[in-house]
């Protein structure tokens, strides 16, 4: 089979390699920047993954609790969907080889995370899910006859015929050489944004880039302004920042300020506990994870990921207080896709974190990522293995300029200063002109696109909703979604 009669998946996170797998027997070429597991936001989820496999849990209850969490937006025909689909995706994953953690009965072990009804999130060693998850996929993946796994470049742009049917993706090595690679069926599984801003808990590889070449090659852009800040990332000067799981406080520890006063109720959504932290950290009072009681000598078997980030700190989680600050985490926007990964472009599919499905809405529901990941990829696969490939053609695309170090590190100052936890329209116009104005220095890079995407769209949402909270629109206004049309 050609290569052009191939399925190429830009991306080889969870998402990615969920569908490679997925596809046999049609062809698959899966396209990882660098080496697989390395550059993908899916080997550092600690949650694990939401889905209705306990005695006590359905899937109606989740899809509720995924269209409370999501402030309105959420498609309650995808959430039901989403829900539906978990426990046989869960499923898919145990027989991959992940060992999901089992209580004394044998039964999957179940935690509880904030806005859930219920304890549904499974997950492996306490805080390793997305570890095991990966590193099984990973092998499956090298050990599958179908699959070509190409390491080592990044797609910077989207190849389009005449017509416009996008016919595969322009890459860059390392060292800067052009490569394009042809293919009857492109997916877009490249992950978020969080590398835009500053404070992040994503891999710095994470600028938005497959967001930046579907609107470029003029797909249907939904939602960009609503970035998702995890409440609990662990304030130690790293970066991207070490990332302090909410099962944590599913298991009992309590977020204070530095006298031990409680501010917060625990299982608030993910934005109104960011919004607390910021405000706590803003007024002097700092912002703590406590959970010396709740965990203290437990810690390093319960959740061994967080306990090794807090002592290379110099921060013993048993006897101190972990110090924590708002990240950007999760990008609930991004291409438009329909109910089976299929995007506004013919020849473009998405999944994974840069596509938008309806599903998260304003605000996504913890541990849904991962779910939605592999619940979409099985989807897509579903219909690529059915879909002819169409006639070879030749496709095109200019290839964006890249960006240098210092004006990356500009960038992400202005998304973490002014389109962040909290925004106005004072900030938001500073950033959006901060923006032209590397634009005009650097050239229209994707991350700058992708970043000025976020800004103009929380520009014109004058209201505050889930994750996009506006000082100056503190109230909801009527619930609407925002699409934007990118341009070729």
């Amino acid at each position: 089979m050609s290569a052009r009669s191939s399925v190429l998946i830009v991306g080889a996170g969870l998402a990615g390699l969920f569908l490679a797998l997925k596809l046999a027997p049609r062809r698959a070429i899966l396209l990882s920047p660098a080496p697989l597991g390395d550059a993908a936001a899916s080997g550092w989820a600690q949650g694990g993954i939401a889905a209705a496999v306990g005695a006590d849990d359905t899937p109606e209850l989740h899809a509720a609790d995924t269209i409370a969490a999501g402030a309105g937006l959420v498609d309650p025909v995808v959430a039901r969907l989403l829900a539906d689909a978990g426990p046989a995706r869960v499923a898919d994953l145990i027989a991959l080889g992940v060992r999901f953690d089992r209580s004394s009965d044998g039964t999957l072990a179940r935690s509880l995370e904030a806005a859930h009804s219920r304890a549904r999130v499974v997950h492996v060693s306490g805080d390793l899910a997305g570890k095991a998850i990966m590193d099984a996929l990973i092998a499956a993946a090298r050990a599958a006859t179908h699959i070509e796994i190409v390491e080592g470049l990044q797609a910077r742009a989207l190849l389009q015929d005449a017509n416009g049917r996008v016919r595969g993706a322009a890459c860059l090595s390392r060292e800067g050489a052009r490569t394009d690679l042809d293919a009857a069926e492109t997916v877009l599984a490249s992950g978020g944004v969080g590398g835009l801003y500053a404070v992040t808990t994503n891999p710095p590889q994470a600028g938005g880039h497959g967001l930046a070449m579907a609107a470029r090659a003029g797909a249907l852009i939904a939602d960009p302004e609503f970035v998702q800040f995890h409440p609990t990332a662990i304030d130690v000067g790293r970066d991207p920042a070490p990332l302090a799981t909410e099962a944590l406080r599913g298991a009992g520890a309590k977020l204070v300020d530095r006298e031990g006063a409680s501010f917060v109720s625990e299982l608030d959504t993910r934005d109104v506990v960011a919004r607390a932290i910021h405000r706590q950290r803003q007024a002097g009072r700092g912002a703590y994870l406590d959970a010396r009681a709740a965990i203290g000598a437990e810690f390093p078997a319960h959740f061994p990921n967080v306990f090794a980030a807090c002592m290379a700190a110099g921060v013993d989680p048993r006897t101190d207080l972990i110090p924590v600050a708002p990240a950007a985490h999760y990008h609930m926007g991004g291409v438009a896709s329909d109910l089976w990964a299929r995007a506004s472009l013919e020849g473009l599919s998405v999944i994974g974190e840069c596509s938008s499905t309806g599903a998260h809405g304003a605000n996504r529901l913890a541990s849904n990522s991962l779910l939605e990941a592999v619940v979409f990829a099985h989807r897509a696969a579903e219909r690529l293995r059915e879909e002819d490939a169409p006639p070879a053609e030749n496709g095109a695309a200019d290839l964006p300029p890249s960006l240098p170090q210092e004006a990356r590190a500009a960038l992400r100052g202005l998304m973490q200063g002014d389109v962040g936890v909290e925004r106005e329209r004072a900030g938001l116009t500073r950033a959006i002109e901060g923006i032209e104005t590397l634009s005009r220095t650097y050239g229209r890079a994707n991350e700058l696109l992708a970043a000025d995407l976020i800004a103009r769209a929380a520009l014109g949402r004058e209201e505050s909703r889930g994750a996009h909270y506006r000082s100056d629109f503190p109230r909801a206004a009527a619930p609407r979604r925002t699409f934007l049309h990118g341009s070729a």
